[in-house]
């Protein structure tokens, strides 16, 4: 099976001579070889070992890396994550989204019940979450079901983001067809002066979600495999 992009965006920090080498693959109209397009990664004597694990426990070994990617200076978002969602009959979405929290019983994100993602975690609540920290060289993949918080934990999340946030949330309706931009802007001003003295109400549509994940590390080569 052959599979191909309409169009590629890409955006090079490094090395120079790459814009001018993407520059003649496409005006020449052909296929675009990323196969040059390649870095050296560490080698065996800095590989990552088992002994160099802190804990056993895959929750504990997370929150570690976790910590860890928090602590480094190049990562600006450690707790974003690609939420890769699917609908019943097998279309894969994957979006970037914020973790919330983390602990024994699962992993937290928020997500808007009137979004794909919301729709296709109701139709198949089985969801992948990939953490990406490149600066660390690792990436850390979670499998698993996702199930709805109790509404009172979601009420309590969403009064904890700042009220642009919350009043955010309740203009932008997720997946849903609007006039044009102007339109959010207006109604983001009158909810600004409605909500300006007292609470806003959280949106039946917003939702704190779960996910029961079997934990996959993959740390420097050699990868490393654990599960809860």
């Amino acid at each position: 099976m052959t599979c191909g992009l309409r169009s590629v965006t890409v955006t090079f920090g490094r090395p120079a001579e790459w814009p001018r080498y993407l520059h003649k693959l496409c005006s020449g109209g052909g296929v675009m070889d990323l196969g040059p397009m390649r870095k050296s990664y560490r080698g065996d004597r800095e590989a990552f070992e088992e002994t160099q694990l802190t804990s056993l426990d895959p929750m504990k070994q997370f929150a570690a890396w976790f910590e860890e990617a928090v602590q480094c200076p190049d990562i600006g978002e450690a707790n974003a994550m690609c939420l890769a969602t699917c609908t019943r009959d097998g279309k894969p979405s994957a979006r970037m989204v914020l973790l919330k929290g983390f602990g024994k019983d699962g992993f937290r994100f928020f997500t808007n019940f009137e979004s794909r993602k919301g729709k296709e975690l109701d139709s198949n609540p089985f969801a992948s979450l990939v953490f990406y920290w490149e600066p660390l060289h690792r990436q850390v993949r979670v499998e698993g079901s996702v199930k709805k918080l109790p509404e009172e934990e979601a009420e309590c999340y969403f009064h904890s983001r700042p009220k642009s946030s919350q009043i955010g949330a309740v203009v932008s309706r997720q997946s849903s067809v609007i006039p044009d931009r102007e339109y959010l802007r207006k109604k983001n001003e009158e909810l600004e002066q409605l909500y300006r003295e007292q609470e806003v109400p959280k949106p039946k549509y917003c939702s704190s979600r779960l996910n029961f994940g079997v934990i996959f590390g993959m740390p420097p080569s050699p990868s490393l495999i654990i599960h809860t």
